[in-house]
Order: C-alpha cells, then sequence, then structure tokens
C-alpha cells in the first residue's frame, strides 16, 4: 500500500482527534518505522489494518464505520490535490465512470508499483450505476466512502447498496441510486 495512503490516514486521525491520538495509535499498534511514511514508499496492508484496529479501540467505532470515513477524506484530498480530474464534470457518475481507465491510469504514470482495486462500471444510466470493486485488500469500505464523499462533492442525494460477490470480501458490487 502506498505511503501517501497512510499520510493521508494519520493526518484525518490528527485532524479528527488530536496529534495524541496519532501517538497513541502508532505506539499501540507496534508497527516498524513509529509511523513514518514516505508518500512514493510502499508498506504492508497489515500496518493500516493495525492502525484501525487501535484507532477503533480508542474512539469505539468500528473498522468499516472508520474505513467509509477515511474514504470520505480522501476523497477531497483527490479533489484538492489533483483537481484536473475534476474539471467540466457535473456530476459523480462521471467521475466513477473514469476511475479504472483515466484516472488509475494516470496514477500508474506517477506510482507505477502501486498495487490499485479494479473498478469495473457494469450498467449505467442518468439514475443509476451499477460498479464492481475488487482487491485482496478488502476495503469496500473505503471504496464507499470514496463513492460517497464524490456524491456530496456534487450535492447528489444517493443511495448505495453493497452486494459480496464474493463471501471474503474481495469483489463488491456496489449499486448507487440517485435520489430525487
Amino acid at each position: 500500500m502506498k505511503g501517501l495512503i497512510f499520510r493521508e490516514f494519520l493526518e484525518m486521525v490528527e485532524s479528527e482527534y488530536g496529534y495524541e491520538t496519532v501517538d497513541t495509535i502508532i505506539q499501540n499498534s507496534e508497527i516498524p518505522r513509529d509511523g513514518v511514511y514516505t508518500s512514493v514508499g510502499t508498506y504492508p496492508h497489515a500496518e493500516m489494518l493495525a492502525l484501525l484496529t487501535e484507532l477503533s479501540k480508542l474512539t469505539k467505532l468500528s473498522k468499516p464505520r472508520l474505513l467509509f470515513l477515511f474514504g470520505q477524506y480522501v476523497f477531497n484530498v483527490f479533489l484538492r490535490s489533483y483537481p484536473v480530474f475534476f474539471e467540466n464534470k457535473t456530476n459523480s457518475f462521471e467521475i466513477l465512470s473514469e476511475v479504472e481507465d483515466t484516472i488509475h491510469v494516470e496514477v500508474l504514470k506517477l506510482y507505477p508499483e502501486a498495487e490499485l482495486p479494479a473498478f469495473d462500471v457494469q450498467e449505467q444510466s442518468e439514475k443509476e450505476m451499477k460498479m464492481v470493486y475488487q482487491s485482496q485488500r478488502k476495503m469496500a469500505d473505503f471504496a464507499e466512502g470514496l463513492i460517497s464523499g464524490c456524491a456530496k462533492h456534487f450535492n447528489e442525494n444517493i443511495t448505495i447498496e453493497r452486494e459480496c460477490i464474493e463471501s471474503d470480501g474481495t469483489v463488491v458490487l456496489f449499486r448507487i441510486l440517485k435520489n430525487e
């Protein structure tokens, strides 16, 4: 997992819960490097899970809820850091339909060794999108937070339904409905 994601996670924790919480989760998770991550470095996914577990213990929020909130947070980071992806876009479906073939292509130019999840749009209309998420990291809650953050950016009222295609969470179908 890219260090950029670790850095953003720790920044979110600091902004939401304070530096003391960041320090506590790093100490309690017993991760190497004392929580120092470079944006371009690649680190084991298990370290993120360790940090997330400790944050869940401290906040009493479930790990799925924390991943969802982190996804929303990261969407706003992407919005600020990569505004070109959002130029001339008028709704969330325009962005979501470009994740795999445009956004991930550009991400891989910057980070060729990145192991990105796959997002495959199965169906799309003006009011509904079906998208399959696939990742060995099983972070569908994070992906759902990204989707939610995208809809919020466009002031859209949406409902997100999920169906596990693989029982282990590596493949999930999202059905995104725009509400009136």
